[in-house]
């Protein structure tokens, strides 16, 4: 009766007659150092950034839901009060796994990736003063593939907090509501004999002209602006 066999012992003996272990050790160390070269260039192109919009991909390896246009990726950046700006603009470090992915499509499309792009908040980028993350890189005609997704989900609340300055006409109309509300805390003791509907009205507008003063002086000391302005811009203040 045959003895069972281990399989690990015969790929050892496998081993052994096609290689000495110097040898392996010697080949797989070769590996390792060409896989951390190509993986400290990768890592410097994400530092270097770059301008370029397109990328040289194999159609049949892409994955329709990684695919989306700048369009559609203005309008979640506006959405949630986010930039989409180079790479070499990020604060923090990309994950090494961003970076093992970026390595996979660079061989399975046998290119070499730049031009690549992050859209996160503001503060997780380095920015210039005019006086949080999604890696994308470009395929061409304003298209933009997704390479990784990092850090926790974005919280829910987020877009309704920062709605109000998506554009001039959502912070005209967050101011109309706060400055209604206001008026409608007033008690109508308060307002005298007159007309109470006069009343209100004319507190209305003392109190809308008073929340403009206040909103506009903060924005304007803060350098604040709209979503639709700030998300692909370099600028702090912008």
């Amino acid at each position: 009766m045959l003895p069972r066999k281990n399989l690990v012992d015969e790929l050892l003996a496998q081993r052994k007659r096609s290689l000495t272990e110097a040898d392996l050790i010697e080949s797989v160390k070769v590996l390792l150092i060409r896989d951390e070269t190509q993986r400290q260039a990768i890592k410097q192109r994400l530092n270097d950034g770059g301008e370029q919009d397109s990328n040289s991909f194999i159609f049949d390896y892409l994955e329709s839901d990684r695919i989306f246009h700048v369009d559609q990726i203005k309008a979640v950046c506006v959405d949630y009060r986010l930039r989409f700006l180079n790479s070499n603009r990020f604060k923090g470090q990309v994950p090494e796994e961003a970076v093992s992915k970026i390595r996979s499509l660079e061989k399975q499309h046998n290119t070499t990736l730049s031009g690549f792009k992050i859209a996160a908040p503001s503060k997780l980028f380095k920015l210039d003063n005019y006086d949080d993350p999604l890696l994308f890189t470009p395929i061409g005609n304003g298209y933009y593939y997704l390479i990784h997704k990092w850090g926790n989900d974005i919280s829910g609340w987020r877009k309704l907090l920062v709605r109000p300055f998506r554009d001039f006409g959502s912070f005209l109309f967050f101011l109309i509501l706060v400055s209604v509300m206001l008026t409608f805390m007033i008690s109508e003791g308060a307002l005298g004999t007159a007309d109470v509907s006069v009343m209100r009205l004319i507190c209305f507008l003392f109190i809308f002209k008073g929340v403009c003063g206040i909103s506009l002086y903060y924005c304007f000391w803060k350098g604040k602006n709209f979503n639709t302005a700030i998300w692909n811009s370099d600028y702090y203040n912008h």
